[in-house]
């Protein structure tokens, strides 16, 4: 058997995985994240650690599994952080995570000196602030004291796989999403590494997301329960390994959504997809020699907890899911939007000072109105994306969703239909990042000859179909939710 963990931005799931990559049982461990205004988003790397050896630990003991059936271990995170450490390889202050976007100057500095479009063509993504040498550079302008003591770079996983190896590295697609890794060569771009001032010695080696990496230390067995010498792979960044958990492995297996606390879609290709507009981006896949073009917006399941927030407790103890439910999945809001932007956006429109907003409020409108709104909201936003790799020459033709959103048929149904193909659910859902990493070190520990083995373990149990009368309504209506956007973005600006 094999352990995947995976590091998202509310807690780690680690899941206990047969020799194929069966998930036989799964347990989270939550953790805090702190944001703030200006577009602050850290969280403690230590957390990270303790969630994993805590998971673990409870994984072998829920299911009475002997700590010598375990093969290895395998890890997936969050991307685009910038975890920074000592000589000592301790971290220095809290990790910044994806969601940040105070490196806005320093982002400025970058495309001043090395050019947007020539960065994209470069980077496979556009300069923003959102991604990690931004945010290298912004501790090193603003905590100078701080970063006179930083000597290491890393992100989520690769802090985890070093805490648990006591090497540091990381692997192509986390390296793809930092905004200093040259996508063709597959190295750190010098260009970048001079325009941002940073030297080549901070940022770790670069191995292939299969390669096993290390055994567990001394200490890390100790921690965990697990003998030392137990084998641990790579792994990989959250967005190309949910799309293995997808079965999106190559070019003929489709597109996918994941419906997470951040969505996107994406699809497998032989080589990077490059919008003439910049709106899109292309990571590395997991799968050596594939690419993973991707538009993901900031807020989706984040907008959705957010409103269940707001309207909580709800009347006679009504939940989350009972208010979906509830949304009227016959006919569209109409006259009601909303703006998915509670942390800023990237793809499809690059702007951390987007905010979100409700437009076309009236006295009318309830509770279920104002989940449906979010829904559609965020729904909208990914036809954007959507549109985004049509212009670029994809050709999309269905979408297969997973994610902890894609559990709601009124969602599924509401995508179908604004974005006019089918939508899909497999039978892993929620589980799609932990299968992804299965498969991932099933093949980096010889238990799997290729990466085929996810689309015999995930297969398709539902499709929702775009109703014709409801996809031209919203056809009409994305164009009024993208005036709005328009009319509401210098006001963010100003707001800043």
């Amino acid at each position: 058997m094999l352990i995947a963990h995976d590091l998202g931005t509310t807690g780690n799931k680690a899941s206990l995985h047969a020799d194929d990559g069966r998930m036989l049982s799964s347990v989270t461990v939550g953790y805090p994240a702190h944001f703030g205004e200006g577009g602050l988003a850290e969280q403690d790397p230590r957390d990270w650690e303790r969630a994993v050896v805590e998971a673990t630990r409870s994984l072998l003991t829920s299911t009475g599994t002997a700590p010598d059936a375990i093969s290895g271990l395998v890890v997936s995170g969050q991307m685009m952080g910038a975890v920074l450490l000592d000589e000592q390889y301790e971290p220095v202050r809290p990790a910044i995570i994806w969601a940040d976007t105070r490196a806005g100057a320093q982002t400025d500095q970058l495309i001043e000196r090395i050019g947007a479009q020539e960065a994209y063509a470069l980077l496979g993504h556009r300069l923003n602030p959102t991604y990690s040498v931004a945010k290298v550079m912004w501790v090193r302008d603003n905590e100078p004291d701080v970063f006179a003591r930083v000597r290491h770079f890393c992100v989520a996983k690769d802090f985890v796989v070093h805490r648990l190896t006591g090497r540091l590295a990381t692997d192509p697609s986390d390296a793809s999403a930092t905004n200093a890794y040259d996508q063709r060569a597959g190295t750190w771009s010098a260009a970048v590494l001079e325009a941002a001032g940073l030297d080549a010695a901070l940022f770790p080696e670069i191995v292939s997301s299969t390669e096993v990496v290390g055994t567990l230390t001394a200490s890390a067995a100790t921690a965990t329960g697990l003998p030392a010498g137990t084998r641990v792979v790579m792994g990989g960044g959250d967005g190309p390994i949910a799309a293995v958990g997808a079965a999106v492995c190559g070019p003929d297996d489709g597109a996918y959504v994941c419906l997470g606390t951040s969505s996107w879609i994406s699809f497998a290709a032989d080589t990077p997809v490059l919008d003439p507009s910049m709106r899109t981006f292309t990571f590395d896949h997991v799968v050596p020699g594939r690419y993973v073009p991707t538009a993901t917006m900031q807020s989706a399941g984040a907008s959705v907890q957010w409103i269940n927030e707001v309207l909580s407790p709800t009347p006679s103890g009504r939940t989350l899911t009972d208010l979906v439910a509830a949304a009227d999945t016959s006919h569209p809001t109409g006259d009601l939007y909303f703006l998915p932007y509670l942390l800023g956006e990237r793809s499809p429109r690059w702007d951390p000072d987007a905010r979100g907003a409700f437009i076309g409020l009236g006295r009318h409108h309830g509770r279920e109105h104002l989940v449906r709104a979010v829904l559609e909201g965020v729904a909208f936003n990914l036809a954007v994306c959507l549109e985004a790799f049509r212009t670029a020459g994809a050709t999309i033709e269905s979408i297969d969703a997973v994610g902890g959103g894609a559990a709601s048929d009124t969602w599924l149904q509401i995508l179908a239909d604004v974005w006019g193909v089918p939508v899909r659910r497999h039978t892993v859902v929620e589980e799609a990042n932990s299968l992804g990493a299965a498969v991932v070190g099933a093949v980096g520990l010889g238990l799997a000859d290729d990466f085929d083995v996810a689309a015999r373990l995930s297969t398709v149990t539902a499709e929702f179909t775009p109703h014709g009368t409801r996809h031209g309504e919203y056809r009409e209506r994305l164009g009024r939710f993208e005036a709005a956007y328009a009319q509401l973005a210098p006001w963010g600006k100003e707001a800043r």
